[in-house]
């Protein structure tokens, strides 16, 4: 039986940002043709984002991903109105909340959407328990109540035990995982990462990230990921929005980015991708002859390029590729498993 495709959570059409007094003229410079560079010795004016589209489907973990300056911070925050846009739209659930006054925007933020940020921002002063259950002490819950959920949730990010401590008894990798907890112990469907962990050792920081995966296997959360990584990017992410200059050069999967990226800014990119273990079967096979059988195990169209490597290596004819369902849907050749990996992206 087919699934239902997944809705959409998250809409952005057409926003922008722009700082300054009057941003509208600045639009209407840039709709002209004039540069940033231009409009920005003209007017003063910073253009943060121009005119980015997306959506995000509920489940999905999005990443947004670009280097310092490319605005995707500022995307970030104009998701839950922490900074007006200045034009377009954000659609939760369909529902604009540009319309929204301050009292649904604050519903909106409680208990629909938590962020995670770089800079922990735990409270110095309070345990670790009551760091975790603040978002529910605001909304009003019971202190019995929200210990138990804090609690719950410290144990999911594998704090158990901790709940008694103090923030500064803590390694930076913990007390990310606290302010982590923080975010999940409201229960958000919205989860909106800042950067949450660029700040740590390169060790912790692959933990965090398989921490995040494991979480997201058993939560099923929308996430909405922001980092200037771009190997994180592709671990992360089941689809990848890159930024240059406020502006979305490419959205796709991470198979479709470093198959086919959109232009030398996405290549540059791609160029030192892990392509064994990003790519896989579906991103390189090719339709089957007419009458094809196979012969061997087939292999899933999610295995990835490394372990199709293994399969081909010593075989000349083509392995058939399986969907889902066990039905075939195309071969792989030793040749392409091996051009794949020589590739660097060009076309």
């Amino acid at each position: 039986m087919e699934q239902p495709k997944p809705a959409e959570k998250v809409v952005c059409r057409g926003l922008w940002k722009v700082f300054g007094p009057q941003p509208n003229r600045t639009i209407d410079l840039l709709k002209e043709g004039q540069t940033k560079a231009e409009v920005l010795a003209e007017t003063g004016h910073v253009v943060a984002v121009r005119d980015v589209s997306f959506s995000v489907m509920e489940g999905e973990t999005f990443v947004v991903m670009g280097l310092s300056g490319s605005g995707k911070s500022t995307l970030l925050r104009c998701l839950p109105r922490l900074i007006d846009p200045t034009r377009g739209q954000v659609l939760i659930d369909g529902q604009d909340i540009a319309h929204l006054d301050a009292k649904a925007l604050r519903e909106v933020r409680r208990h629909k959407m938590s962020m995670v940020f770089q800079h922990f921002g735990l409270f110095p002063h309070r345990k670790l328990i009551d760091n975790v259950a603040y978002g529910l002490e605001v909304q009003g819950v019971g202190k019995k109540e929200r210990h138990a959920r804090a609690r719950e949730v410290l144990e999911l990010v594998n704090l158990g035990g901790w709940e008694n401590h103090y923030p500064g008894q803590l390694s930076g990798g913990m007390q990310q995982r606290v302010g982590l907890a923080r975010a999940l112990a409201v229960d958000p469907e919205i989860l909106l990462f800042d950067e949450p962990f660029s700040a740590l050792d390169p060790l912790i920081r692959r933990e965090m990230q398989d921490e995040l995966i494991s979480l997201q296997n058993q939560m099923h959360k929308t996430l909405i990921f922001i980092t200037h990584d771009f190997a994180e990017a592709i671990k992360l992410g089941d689809r990848i929005a890159i930024m240059k200059g406020g502006s979305l050069v490419q959205v796709g999967t991470p198979e479709e980015v470093v198959m086919n990226p959109a232009d030398e800014y996405v290549r540059e990119f791609t160029q030192d991708a892990p392509r064994g273990k990003v790519l896989t079967a579906r991103a390189i096979m090719q339709p089957a002859a007419p009458g094809f059988t196979g012969q061997g195990e087939p292999a899933p169209v999610t295995t990835p390029l490394e372990q199709l490597l293994a399969l081909v290596i010593d075989r000349e004819e083509a392995v058939p590729v399986v969907d889902e369902q066990g039905e075939l849907v195309g071969v792989i050749h030793r040749r392409d498993v091996l051009a794949a990996l020589q590739s660097n992206g060009q076309r």
